[in-house]
């Protein structure tokens, strides 16, 4: 447990950089600024989003699948526990958004320039919110329209982010059972997606840092406890010794 609690805390402290650099330079969020750029941020959000969340998971569930390469009982297992941990997260992140609800960004900034008071906004139903979106911004040119439909959806609360806690979840997973099998692309592929994800939600007016550094945290509780159970469960994550052999054949310098 101990091993694993060090590794999964080494990703977390990575993936805390980011936000937690952004909170304590008293960034503030502002619409605008390069429009390709926030379009790309966009779609690297989108990857989390649903429906396209189900097939990002789906993805990651199998190619975790493979780089373990458990036998079928083990890996119905691991495939169990993976979908767990991303389910129990998101449930978690509703009732704390439920019970903290605290504005986006952009909704605090509707109040600033539009007039929209922030708590008259949230007593409204989600349907009305995104009718009240639409009908506010319809002739602002400071916003592209596809951000503007983006924020229609995204009319919950903020604190703190369910898209960090998928992309964070699945980063420290990684980190957790693919670290010990050398997956070192894989992990760095997780990380900077992860970290992509989050800066994405900064950037589109979605949520403040501290939503992302909290998610990260409950993130990194939440993986340590699978990995365990992983492991104590499913199949050591140490590898086999023909494919320990195999993996350091392969990592070693020509």
């Amino acid at each position: 447990m101990r091993a694993i609690a060090k590794r999964t805390t080494v990703g977390a402290g990575l993936l805390l950089i980011m936000p937690l650099t952004v909170w304590l330079s008293g960034w503030q969020w502002a619409p605008g600024g390069n429009s390709a750029w926030l379009k790309m941020l966009y779609w690297i959000t989108e990857t989390v989003t649903q429906p396209w969340g189900i097939i990002t998971h789906v993805l990651l569930c199998g190619w975790f699948l493979w780089c373990l390469r458990f036998r079928l009982k083990a890996a119905i297992m691991l495939f169990a526990i993976l979908a767990a941990v991303i389910l129990l997260g998101q449930t978690l992140k509703s009732a704390i958004k439920d019970r903290v609800q605290e504005p986006r960004p952009f909704v605090v900034w509707l109040e600033k320039t539009q007039h929209v008071p922030t708590d008259e906004f949230y007593n409204l139903k989600r349907k009305q919110r995104s009718e009240l979106v639409k009908t506010q911004l319809a002739s602002n040119t400071e916003v592209p329209g596809w951000l503007r439909k983006h924020w229609q959806k995204e009319t919950g609360f903020a604190f703190p982010s369910g898209h960090t806690m998928f992309a964070a979840s699945w980063a420290l997973l990684g980190v957790g059972l693919l670290w010990p099998r050398r997956r070192t692309f894989t992990l760095v592929f997780l990380l900077v997606w992860a970290t992509g994800v989050m800066g994405s939600r900064l950037l589109l007016g979605m949520h403040w840092p501290r939503d992302l550094a909290v998610a990260t945290l409950l993130s990194w509780l939440l993986v340590t406890l699978a990995t365990w159970l992983t492991e104590r469960f499913c199949v050591p994550l140490t590898p086999p010794p023909e494919e320990a052999e195999e993996i350091a054949e392969r990592d070693e310098v020509p």
